[in-house]
């Protein structure tokens, strides 16, 4: 008897059931190396029918003819194809791929061997390549001729119309007839031909690449997509067909489907004879017997139904190739067939990496020419601000695409496999060139710059885009991403093929800033001006504060202006907390208007721009610096007053539902970039500026300049202001923190209480029966808290459980396990296995978590819990019940929710370090706050000439792009969690000075500074060929990034 067996794991000891979902096993056996010999010559049959003669040798394994196919059609994704052949019994099988071809095809030149698609994915957008998608599609087209692919008459009426498009064009009746009647796409044809033709003609202007994407769309919502059919009885002898899919295993009877076993259900497949054995595990609330049995027609086809359910297993379930078993010594028990080849994850990361060159194709029916995905646009797929025009936005499953300017200002989207580096088909005509882009790449969402034009720039509307249906998870941020806190998408916003809105919008991304075909080339320019300007040091940390201080008046203006603006529309808050606010700001930002002011006069005596003849020493800043911080000390009383104003607005949001519409509705306008109670503690942040930058200059300048003594001065003045504040600043960050994170997530209703501080937040994958599962954990001073993110309107993390800090250890456990970087947390009621990403992640979170259990070990005793159910009234009966019965794999179903529920949120830095698989602390939060930088940068795409000039802010872990610094809110936004800073090298090209590349996978940008110094600001300051920054923690550090502050 064959079986494919999941042994029993150390998982048990915590009640979890065999591991299916991942493999800790070394990697497979790989095929021997090709040997010499006799060749034989194998004829195969492509998918568009002609048919191509290979010679290999007699005893190769079977790898070797479909590499070699695969190397003869250009295929990079080949691993989701296979061959089949009939066998001597005339049984349809696939070619092991380990096993010599010679003792699988006795006789090769009577043989034909099919080369066709074997796996299936749940989502055609997980497949990158244009080559692979248009694969799929004659594969679509092929069922549906030979009657496998079963749908109604308007479902096949409109795949053969894509499929017509693709073939010849747009739709022109007489040649649509003659077309159609010269081939035959499905049995009885001739029914169909007037709503195809009718299909045909809503296809005008749509390129073969788009036409596959769209037929795929279709086809892949089709039960009997990718469904092959092995005739079976059940028990009681009625007659049924057994398949397999991505999913599981599949019953119908017919060609309706009346059972399916997921993945997660199974828990062995085995054969004895004609005998297909289904072992399901255990579960109290199933009607179904522990064993399940069908009776096939022979064993042959019993043990091929049975290899096809374990490549299918292996290849969606598995992260990587497993190993076989070894050979018994004497006698073996048993099928020792295995997986060979490439899991579907391990196809993922290797496409997403984009080591592979894209070469042209041909499309055998059709008359239109079309070439590979980027064979002639070479932008990088991801480029989160696109160089070119027609490409557009593409959003990962359950992300939204929203206005810009959200509170939360960064954008995380990325799990379907390949959400974060997913290739969406050519878009169909750019509103710049005119002309058709067959084959262009649209630049798809992971990762993530978020973009949003204009709304006078997004009037200018692209044809729709396809879109889809597919709500799949994926654990990648989607590099591309709307920048948004939430809220509906507005008009003339494309959403990709990833993501399923009921309206199709136009690009965000067609700007005058962000195409670089319009943008201004300024390299003489640049150039003239660096000569002219002053090289001293001091003046460019001079131009710092006029920089940052611009970016800070702008921050003043979203409380001062925009938001007392909203406020006095509508009565909905009380007089005590407008009071409260209001006035304590508008001095503040009158004060800094003059600051301001006075600060560019300064600077332009220094670069001699001014037609003012004054003498004397104009090269200084710190009298400038010391006058205004003096006057800032008699502010003091509305700085003390923040922190009250922020404690007043949450509780007056707590209390009033107005209130709290009000705050959200503001915080998805545009200008409102970050989270709104951030503004409110902008003032505190900005003194740290001060010091910092004070502290730089008095490093700079000996005691004998004459501006020593006026930054020393100012130094000890501001010093002293941050000392006082610091206490409150702190609490107040903290506080902020709490709120934030209370926002994102679900089934939590005191999560703010006196006492608790906020520690770290990230992804960590959590070990169960199912397999590590990606979690998100956030770690407090008395409890650890892990949630998955749902796919509900909100777009919010879910909390499954919490492992009180009192009373637990922490142990390293790779070895126990044989997952790598991997925890146990032990409590006093219950255990967690969990795995980092990285040794680097996992020693953070070992760092943290032991300062919490020490933490808590000082305090007076358990934490009580604080999870609890939204109250009854806050959702109706029925969704009680759906909540209920939810499992933690079934979160599309999830409708649990606060009354007040948040707006979708899937930009926040939770939701970044979702997708990128790291963490941040509350160390790095408050660092970040306090390190902000603005300024004029150059930067240019790894594969344009030109740079482009851009106004650009860095904080809260982000850059945030503007046209000018007089723009009330950014056009697009990139968070830094992940990315990488280095020097390009001599092979890149960049023959320009104070270059830095940020590179994160496959996503790459150059930024030019003007100067050495705010090249090379960094707190260890070490010259720039000597830089390797990780940025996990962006803004760690003063400095971290580096630009012109002109």
């Amino acid at each position: 008897m064959g079986e494919i067996e999941q042994r029993p794991s150390p998982g048990s000891r915590l009640g979890a059931p065999e591991n299916s979902g991942i493999s800790t096993l070394e990697h497979g056996q790989k095929p021997p190396p090709t040997p010499s010999g006799k060749l034989m010559s194998i004829k195969i049959q492509m998918l568009d029918d002609t048919q191509e003669a290979f010679e290999v040798p007699q005893r190769a394994p079977g790898k070797v003819l479909l590499d070699a196919v695969c190397n003869h059609l250009n295929l990079v994704e080949g691993d989701y194809f296979g061959l089949e052949f009939p066998d001597h019994k005339k049984i349809t099988v696939w070619l092991d791929l380990l096993k010599p071809i010679v003792k699988q095809i006795r006789r090769p030149k009577h043989v034909v061997v099919k080369f066709v698609v074997k796996f299936f994915p749940p989502d055609h957008t997980q497949l990158q390549e244009e080559l692979t998608r248009y694969l799929f599609a004659l594969q679509v087209k092929q069922d549906l001729a030979q009657g496998r692919l079963t749908c109604n008459d308007t479902s096949a009426a409109l795949l053969i119309s894509h499929i017509v498009q693709s073939e010849i064009g747009d739709f022109d009746e007489a040649s649509d007839r003659e077309h159609l009647a010269k081939n035959k796409y499905i049995p009885q044809q001739d029914a169909l031909e007037d709503k195809i033709v009718e299909y045909h003609h809503n296809h005008i202007g749509q390129t073969p690449a788009e036409s596959d994407f769209q037929l795929l769309e279709i086809a892949r919502r089709l039960e009997m997509y990718g469904v092959r059919l092995h005739p079976a009885k059940d028990r009681e002898g009625t007659k049924i067909n057994l398949a397999v899919a991505n999913t599981g295993i599949l019953v119908f009877q017919g060609f309706t489907k009346i059972n399916a076993f997921n993945w997660a259900k199974v828990r062995k497949l085995s054969f004895k004879r004609k005998r297909f054995l289904i072992k399901l595990r255990p579960d109290a609330n199933s009607s179904y017997q522990d064993t399940l049995e069908f009776l096939m027609a022979s064993r042959d086809f019993c043990k091929s139904f049975w290899k096809i359910c374990v490549e299918h297993h292996a290849f969606f379930r598995l992260f990587e190739e497993p190993k076989p078993k070894p050979k018994p010594v004497l006698f073996s028990r048993g099928s020792s067939f295995r997986f060979s080849g490439r899991t579907q994850k391990q196809v993922l990361d290797f496409v997403k990496e984009g080591g592979h060159k894209k070469v042209q194709f041909e499309r055998k029916h059709s008359k239109i020419q079309s070439i590979r995905s980027l064979a002639t646009q070479p932008t990088e797929p991801n480029s989160e601000v696109p160089k070119q025009a027609q490409q557009s936005a593409s959003l990962p499953p359950g992300e939204g695409a929203e206005p810009a300017g959200g509170a939360g200002g960064q954008q995380a989207a990325e799990p379907s496999a390949a959400a974060e580096e997913r290739q969406s088909p050519a878009p169909p005509r750019s509103p710049a060139g005119g002309g058709k882009a067959d084959g262009a790449p649209r630049a798809p969402a992971d990762e993530e710059e978020e973009v949003v034009k204009d709304r006078t720039q997004q009037s200018k509307a692209q044809p729709p885009q396809p879109s889809t249906g597919s709500l799949t998870g994926s654990p990648h941020l989607s590099e591309l991403s709307i920048n948004s806190q939430g809220g509906a998408a507005p008009t003339n916003v494309i959403l990709s093929p990833n993501l399923s809105p009921d309206t199709k919008q136009a690009s965000p991304l067609v700007s005058p800033l962000l195409n670089d075909q319009v943008c201004p080339r300024t390299d003489d320019e640049e150039e003239g001006r660096r000569k002219r300007f002053p090289t001293d040091k001091a003046y460019f940390i001079a131009k710092e504060v006029s920089t940052t201080e611009r970016t800070y008046l702008k921050d003043l203006e979203v409380i001062t202006s925009w938001f007392q603006s909203t406020v006095s529309k509508e009565d909905v808050m009380p007089e005590a907390l407008k009071s409260l606010i209001f006035p304590n700001f508008e001095p503040l930002h009158k004060f800094h208007t003059s600051f301001l002011k006075e600060t560019e006069q300064r600077l332009a005596l220094w670069e001699g721009r001014s037609n003012a003849h004054i003498r004397g020493d104009y090269q200084r800043i710190g009298d400038v610096l010391l006058k205004n911080i003096q006057g800032m000390k008699q502010l003091a009383a509305h700085l003390w007053k923040h922190s009250e104003a922020l404690e007043a607005l949450e509780t007056g949001i707590r209390s009033s539902r107005r209130l709290e519409s009000l705050c959200r509705d503001f915080e998805l306008q545009k200008v409102c970039y970050l989270p709104l109670n951030t503004f409110l503690l902008r003032p505190l942040h900005r003194l740290m500026h001060y010091k910092q930058v004070l502290e730089r200059l008095c490093k700079h300048h000996p005691p004998s300049h004459a501006d020593f003594r006026d930054c020393r001065a100012a130094l000890a003045e501001v010093t002293e202001m941050v000392a006082q504040l610091h206490g409150t600043m702190i609490k107040m960050e903290n506080f902020q923190k709490l709120h934030e994170l209370k926002k994102d997530l679900i089934g939590i209703d005191n999560l703010v209480i006196p006492g608790r501080e906020f520690i770290r937040l990230g992804s960590l994958s959590k070990l169960s029966g199912k397999g590590l599962q990606q979690r998100m954990f956030f770690l407090f001073n008395d409890v650890l808290l892990y949630t998955s993110r749902g796919l509900t309107a909100s777009n919010q993390f879910k909390v499954h459980g919490q492992l009180p800090l009192y009373g637990m250890t922490i142990e390293e456990s790779e070895d126990e396990w044989g997952v790598p970087h991997c925890l146990t947390l032990r409590g006093q009621r219950q255990s967690l296995v969990v795995a980092a990403s990285s040794r680097s992640e996992m020693e953070k979170w070992v760092e943290d978590i032991q300062m919490a259990i020490d933490l808590a070990e000082k305090s007076s005793g358990p934490t009580p819990e604080f999870l609890a159910s939204s109250p009854p009234d806050h959702k109706s009966p029925d969704e009680a019940a759906v909540a209920d019965q939810e499992s933690e794999d079934d979160l599309s179903a999830s409708r649990t929710s606060l009354e007040r529920q948040a707006p979708h949120r899937g930009n926040t830095m939770v939701h970044v370090c979702w997708h990128r698989n790291t963490s941040v602390s509350m160390v790095d939060f408050s660092v970040a706050v306090e390190n902000q930088l603005s300024g004029n940068l150059l930067r240019k795409f790894k594969n344009s000439n030109g740079w482009q000039k851009l106004w650009v802010v860095f904080t809260n872990f982000c850059l945030f792009f503007y046209k000018s610094h007089q723009d009330h809110h950014p056009l697009a936004s990139l968070p830094l969690l992940g990315y990488s800073l280095t020097i390009p090298s001599e092979s890149e090209d960049i023959h320009k000075d104070y270059v830095f590349k940020l590179h994160f996978k496959s996503h790459v940008y150059y930024f030019r500074a003007e100067s050495e110094y705010t090249f090379e600001r960094r707190e260890n300051r070490k010259p720039p060929h000597l830089q390797l920054l990780h940025v996990e923690r962006a803004a760690a550090s003063p400095g971290h990034f580096l630009w012109s502050t002109k």
